[in-house]
């Protein structure tokens, strides 16, 4: 592997980097154990896809902003590093697929010079911040919820307590009550609100708390009407906190935040979040949002040009572009189908943006780009830059524009090919359901399997791969979700599983359904959701049973949307919540590096970061002494627990009282040098014991 040394502004990210490089040699030369390794890279942004030997690198951008130059750099990174494509996902990321391992640390410095990174984009970590694409512009927004996202992200990346949680977290703002960044399926979302408080305008959040889509997905709860806004992210780090603590760590498909409520009940879960805060950072954090700096509008004449198609046009500036709450400018939507860039059309769309629109792109939760700042004179001239390059298809958020995961192309977890599916039903409802391109109230999504990368869970017309049986051979099938969808407000509804059909069937679902809701709905206009609760799910069911008839059979529905060859459910192992790590010698070389951390930490005055470190060397200290009783336990608070059963009482270990209260002063003081030079020490007598213990029962081991 090629050595990789970088400069870089922020020493941090430097270091970090050239960790990255040691790790992957300690991997390579198998000195450090393959779980061990997977997380930790993971933790960086590095996935491992379902073609051997080759990463997909997810980078991290807050709230989807991504500036041309970003842009650029991510062309020419893709160009060097990957396959000349940028992915657009749904939280708001740019994906490059293809990468060689050994070529990470180099690609993540290169980012790093036009301020981008790739840790903490995958793994066990809080997930990238999300908000409205349209903040800063809405028209409908009570203030700009982007300086409190950032702040958010800021605040959280590298903090200890989410650096190696049971599993990911994810956070959203919405802009308005309109909440299109989806805050009822977020683990933390988050609405804007502002009230007069003793005669004063106060912001705040309404909060929505605990929600999640996944194979199992849940609505969030709504715990606040009106949080301060100095007060939301020190309740967010309070949170993560008891999460971090009291979250399942083994079985992982039920170690996301909304399974810890469920297991406890909403009200425990909240009292915790109480008992935790007075441990926090900052009781109060201010948001300065005045010095935020504001988006430039572009400068400079316009040399006005006729638009390529002026039918074309007309309907595109109706669908796809609005007037921003700065009245004189406009928002416009770039459809871009599966969310796929290439580098070259990347590069073209830059040059012909510059002068016509802000260097302010944002990438939306439906894969497409919202191009800021527009002026009304500059709208052909980007119609006409978009028609060039495919993006100008019109019905922006309709039927026609489909969400999708990147599916069988190169995820592990993929069972059907969900974006040659997506091509073809929104090919096909621009062809057959022109009337429906403008159509918001009936919105399709598609994931590759059930764990809803595509969102199809929160879908009007939801797919997920699947797969039937049928004379004795696996038929490539579509679970049919419905009903699911926004309805404002921080409410949403969860689709539900109606039927399954074989994938090349899915037009004629998508087909009947919309002739369906065309021809039955009360009046014009009726929201889908609203139609498909008026119905009942047996209704469809019933509609779609004969589509879901296996008995005919053709020799082309045993194979894939875009596949030649039989259709087989080759699922590898999915990699996107990471594993847990139980090798005992692992998990003491990490006790031993956590507690050089909590000195550094305390050096830089860090106390609360400290404290966190040093907490983590005691519970990873007592995990290893249990599993080598091979005693495995599922949460952190059970391995307090069960360390005061199996070796204070039995082994000698002395407390004054006990182990668990030892360690969980964590959240009985607050976070000064005093403290956390207390709690180190007591950390450092405890952890060497238990090092010691274990290398002298190992040594006996071997006589």
């Amino acid at each position: 592997m090629k050595s990789f040394r970088t400069e870089l502004e922020n020493p941090i990210v430097e270091q970090e980097i050239i960790e990255l490089e040691k790790k992957i040699h300690a991997f390579q030369n198998g000195t450090m154990p393959e779980q061990k390794f997977r997380s930790l890279r993971l933790a960086r942004g590095i996935y491992g896809q379902r073609q051997p030997g080759v990463q997909m690198v997810r980078i991290k951008l807050p709230f989807g902003k991504v500036t041309f130059d970003q842009i650029l750099k991510i062309a020419e990174i893709s160009d060097e590093y990957a396959s000349s494509n940028l992915h657009l996902t749904t939280r708001q990321d740019i994906q490059i697929h293809y990468v060689s391992l050994d070529r990470t640390p180099e690609l993540w410095a290169k980012l790093a010079e036009d301020d981008m990174t790739i840790r903490e984009a995958c793994g066990n970590t809080v997930r990238n911040v999300t908000a409205s694409p349209t903040a800063g512009i809405d028209p409908d927004e009570p203030f700009d919820v982007t300086p409190y996202a950032l702040k958010t992200f800021s605040y959280l990346v590298r903090n200890p307590i989410c650096a190696d949680m049971g599993r990911k977290f994810k956070i959203g703002f919405s802009s308005s009550e309109k909440d299109s960044a989806f805050s009822y399926i977020q683990d933390f979302g988050f609405i804007p609100q502002i009230r007069t408080i003793d005669g004063q305008e106060r912001r705040g959040f309404k909060v929505l708390f605990g929600g999640g889509l996944g194979a199992q997905p849940m609505l969030a709860h709504n715990t606040f009407e009106f949080i301060p806004e100095d007060e939301f992210l020190p309740y967010i780090e309070a949170t993560i906190r008891v999460f971090d603590r009291h979250g399942e760590r083994n079985n992982r498909n039920k170690a996301r935040f909304k399974f810890l409520i469920q297991k406890l009940g909403l009200e425990t879960v909240l009292d915790l979040v109480e008992q935790e805060r007075i441990a926090i950072k900052h009781q109060r954090i201010q948001i300065d949002y005045e010095t935020y700096p504001e988006t430039c509008p572009p400068n400079g004449q316009v040399i006005e040009v006729d638009p390529i198609d002026p039918v074309g046009f007309a309907l595109w500036k109706q669908t796809n572009t609005f007037r921003q709450k700065q009245q004189e400018y406009y928002g416009v939507y770039a459809c871009i189908q599966t969310g796929d860039i290439s580098t070259e059309k990347a590069r073209k769309l830059i040059a012909g943006l510059r002068g016509h629109a802000a260097d302010d792109l944002r990438v939306t939760q439906d894969q497409n780009l919202l191009i800021k700042f527009v002026r009304p004179e500059s709208l052909p001239a980007v119609y006409n830059l978009l028609h060039e390059l495919g993006f100008s298809r019109a019905g922006y958020g309709g039927t026609g524009d489909v969400t999708t995961c990147p599916g069988t192309d190169t995820c592990n977890l993929g069972i059907s090919n969900s974006t040659e599916m997506a091509r073809v039903l929104e090919n096909y409802v621009h062809e057959f359901h022109q009337e429906f391109i403008t159509e918001r109230n009936l919105k399709i999504k598609i994931s590759g399997c059930m764990n809803s990368c595509g969102q199809h869970g929160l879908a009007h017309i939801g797919f997920h791969g699947s797969s039937v049986k049928s004379n004795g051979s696996v038929v490539p099938a579509a679970q049919v979700m419905l009903g699911g969808g926004t309805l404002g407000g921080g409410k949403g509804r969860i689709a539900e599983r109606v039927i399954k059909v074989p994938t090349k069937r899915v037009i004629q679902v998508v087909d009947l359904i919309i002739a369906d809701f065309k021809a039955n709905r009360s009046v014009e206009g009726e929201n889908f959701c609203d139609y498909y609760e008026k119905q009942g799910k047996d209704y469809f069911y019933r509609l779609l049973k004969p589509i879901a008839d296996l008995s005919s059979l053709t020799p082309e529905e045993y194979l894939d949307w875009g596949q030649e060859e039989t259709f087989k459910t080759a699922i590898g192992v999915g990699e996107c919540a990471s594993v847990v790590i139980d090798l005992v010698s692992t998990l003491l070389i990490e006790v031993e590096e956590k507690l050089e951390l909590a000195e550094q930490t305390i050096e830089k005055q860090q106390y609360a970061d400290a404290i966190y470190h040093t907490y983590n060397a005691f519970v990873w200290a007592a995990k290893a002494l249990l599993l080598d009783k091979g005693i495995n336990t599922s949460t952190q608070i059970a391995v307090l627990k069960n360390f005061d059963q199996e070796y204070v009482n039995e082994e000698g270990f002395q407390f004054p009282t006990s182990f668990q209260e030892r360690v969980l002063q964590i959240n009985k003081y607050e976070p000064s040098k005093e403290f956390a030079e207390t709690y180190l020490l007591q950390a450092k007598a405890f952890c060497l014991d238990a090092i010691q213990r274990r290398e002298s029962a190992r040594l006996v081991d071997q006589e």
